[in-house]
C-alpha cells in the first residue's frame, strides 16, 4: 500500500542539505519518491508501507542532523 506523507523539517538551509536528506530517503527500500525543499522546510515522501514506515522515515531524517516535525 503507497502512502504519502509531508513533513516539516528544520535545519536544512541550502541544495546541499536537501540532496542528503533526498538520497538518504530514496536509498531506503519502500520509498518511491522523496523531495526535500530548503525554502518550504518539508520533505515530501511517498513510500510502500508494506516495506517502511513513517517511524523508520522519520528516524532516517533525524539521523541525517535534521529535525522533523510530522504533519500528519
Amino acid at each position: 500500500m503507497i502512502e504519502s506523507a509531508s513533513l516539516t523539517v528544520t535545519g536544512m538551509k541550502c541544495g546541499g542539505c536537501e540532496n542528503i536528506v533526498t538520497a538518504k530517503l530514496k536509498g531506503m527500500d519502500g520509498v518511491k519518491s522523496a523531495v526535500a525543499s530548503s525554502k518550504d522546510k518539508a520533505v515530501k515522501v511517498e513510500f510502500d508501507a508494506t516495506k517502511t514506515s513513517l517511524k523508520v522515515i522519520v528516524q532516517a531524517i533525524t539521523e541525517t542532523g535534521y529535525t522533523v516535525f510530522d504533519d500528519n
